[in-house]
C-alpha cells in the first residue's frame, strides 16, 4: 500500500489577491494522454502532463506493464515521451499494480486490463483500498473478465482477461466518465460494437482523445434524454502528440479564492472549458461571479481559455441535478462560495459524492458546520445557508478539520480560511499532491496565507 507522512496546514485571512498563474494539466486528461500513448502504436510526445501523484501512479502501472515513458527536458520544456505496444502488446507484471490514490488511474487501467488477454493485480492506498469497484467490473465481467475482489468489489482486485472482450451494450445506471470509459477502453480488442447509454452525459474526454488517435467514436444525445457512446471494436490507434490544458478542477480552487476575497483579480491561463466540466464556473456566474473568458482556442483537441476572475458578490442558487456530471469534483468548493453567498444553496442530485475519495457530502457538510456555517443534507443533496444571515455575516473558523486524506475536502477548507474570523486548520493534506502538486505555492504567489503546521 501507498503512504506518506502527515501534512497539516492552515490559512488565514487574505485580500487583494493578484496574478496571472499557469495551473498544472488536466488530471483527467493526463492519466488519458499516458494510457492512450501506451495503447497506440508509434511514440506519443505530451505536453503539459499533471506530474502529481495520481497521474505517477498510472505511469508507473504503464511501466510494469512493459511500456517505455520517459521526459524530455532538453528544450527547456518538460515533455513526456510514451512508446506505445499497440493494443493487445502489454506483459503481465511481476507484482500488483499500485496506484496509490488513484480512482481514475485504477479504473480506467481496469478497463484496459480486461481487453488485454493478460492478468493483473490492482492495489492502492487506504483511501482507495475502501472506494468500491463493482460498477466498473460488473460489466467487465460481463464482457467476458474474471474478477476477485475483497467483499466482491475492493481492492486488492485481481482481474483475469479473457482472449477477446465480447461487445457489450450496456445501460449504466449512473452517468460516469470512469464506468464508460473502463468499459469502451475493453471494448477495443472487442469483435462488434460496444455501446454505453447514460443517463446523462459524463465527461467525454475519453471519446475525444480517442478520436484524437484516429478510432471513430459516436456520441449522441437521445430522444429519452439519455446519452450514448459507441465504438466498433478490433481497431488501431496512431501515436498522436497532446498538450494537456489546464486543469479546471484545479482552476476551481482559486476562482472561488478570488470570487470570496476582497479586491481580487487575477488570471488563469490555458484552462480547458469542455462543457462536460465547466459545471462549476457556469454556477458561479449564475451566483454573479465577475469571470470573464478570453482568448479561446482548441489545443490537442480540447477547448481552452484564459479565465479572468474578481471578487464578486454572490447570491445563493438552486443548482440543476442535470449539471451534476459536468461539477461533481467541484462541489467542495462550490460550498466554499455557497458560505460566502448571500441566501441560500441548494445541491441536489449529487449522490456520487458519497463514494469518491471520501463521504465528500459529509464531510464538507461536518467541517462548514464546525466552522459556523449552517447546512442541511440529504442522501443525494446538501443546502449552504450563506453567512448573509449570520452574525455580522462572517464566518467564525478556528476550528481544525480532518481531510481524512481527501485533496479536494483539503484545498476546500484551506481555501474557507481565507475568509474566515480566525485560521482554519487542515490535518491530512498530503493528498494534495495527487491532483494539484504546487497548491499551496500557487495561492501564496497570488497573496494567499497558508503555512505548514509542524509539531
Amino acid at each position: 500500500m501507498t503512504t506518506s507522512a502527515m501534512l497539516t496546514l492552515r490559512s488565514e485571512a487574505a485580500s487583494r489577491l493578484r496574478g496571472t498563474i499557469t495551473l498544472p494539466g488536466d488530471k483527467s486528461i493526463s492519466h488519458r494522454a499516458l494510457i492512450f500513448g501506451a495503447l497506440a502504436m508509434g511514440r506519443t510526445h505530451i505536453r503539459g502532463l499533471l506530474e502529481g501523484a495520481d497521474v505517477m501512479s498510472t505511469r508507473a502501472a504503464l511501466e510494469q506493464l512493459g511500456t517505455r515513458i520517459t521526459l524530455d527536458e532538453q528544450s527547456g520544456e518538460r515533455i513526456w515521451i510514451v512508446d506505445g505496444l499497440g493494443l493487445g502488446g502489454f506483459t503481465a507484471p511481476d507484482a500488483p499494480l499500485d496506484l496509490g490514490n488513484s480512482g481514475t488511474g485504477a479504473r480506467l487501467l481496469m478497463g484496459v486490463l480486461a481487453g488485454s488477454g493478460i492478468s493483473a493485480v490492482f492495489t492502492g492506498d487506504a483511501s482507495l483500498s475502501s472506494r468500491p469497484m463493482a460498477r466498473v467490473t460488473d460489466p467487465l465481467v460481463e464482457m467476458g473478465a474474471k474478477v476477485e475482489a475483497r467483499d466482491g468489489t475492493y481492492l486488492p482486485l485481481t482481474i483475469s482477461a479473457p482472449d477477446q472482450p465480447l461487445a457489450l451494450h450496456y445501460d449504466s445506471p449512473v452517468a460516469s466518465a470512469q464506468v464508460k470509459s473502463a468499459i469502451l477502453l475493453a471494448g477495443l480488442t472487442a469483435r462488434g460494437e460496444t455501446c454505453v447509454v447514460e443517463p446523462k452525459a459524463s465527461r467525454d474526454h475519453t471519446e475525444a482523445m480517442l478520436r484524437h488517435f484516429g478510432v471513430k467514436v459516436i456520441s449522441e444525445d437521445r430522444e429519452d434524454g439519455r446519452h450514448a457512446a459507441r465504438l466498433t471494436g478490433e481497431v488501431m490507434l496512431t501515436a498522436q502528440d497532446i498538450a494537456v490544458p489546464a486543469d479546471p478542477s484545479s482552476a476551481a480552487f482559486l476562482a472561488v479564492a478570488a470570487t470570496i476575497t476582497p479586491d481580487a483579480d487575477i488570471t488563469l491561463i490555458g484552462v480547458g472549458t469542455n462543457p462536460l466540466r465547466f459545471g462549476l464556473f457556469e454556477t458561479l456566474m449564475e451566483m454573479g461571479a465577475d469571470l470573464t473568458l478570453s482568448n479561446a482556442r482548441v489545443e490537442g483537441g480540447e477547448n481552452v481559455a484564459d479565465i479572468q476572475v474578481r471578487s464578486s458578490a454572490l447570491t445563493g442558487i438552486t443548482v440543476p441535478a442535470e449539471r451534476a456530471a459536468s461539477m461533481i469534483d467541484e462541489y467542495p468548493i462550490l460550498s466554499i462560495a455557497a458560505a460566502h453567498a448571500k441566501g441560500v444553496t441548494h445541491m441536489i442530485g449529487i449522490e456520487e459524492l458519497r463514494v469518491k475519495e471520501t463521504d465528500r457530502i459529509q464531510l464538507m457538510a461536518d467541517g462548514l458546520m464546525a466552522a459556523g456555517v449552517s447546512v442541511d443534507t440529504t442522501e443525494d443533496s446538501m443546502t449552504v445557508h450563506g453567512i448573509n444571515g449570520g452574525k455580522n455575516g462572517t464566518i467564525a473558523g478556528g476550528v481544525t478539520i480532518d481531510a481524512c486524506h481527501d485533496h479536494r475536502i483539503a484545498m476546500s477548507f484551506l481555501t474557507l480560511g481565507l475568509i474566515t474570523d480566525k485560521p482554519m486548520t487542515v490535518t491530512g493534506a498530503e493528498t494534495i499532491t495527487t491532483s494539484f502538486p504546487n497548491f499551496t505555492e500557487l495561492m501564496v504567489t497570488i497573496g494567499a496565507r497558508i503555512n505548514e503546521v509542524t509539531a
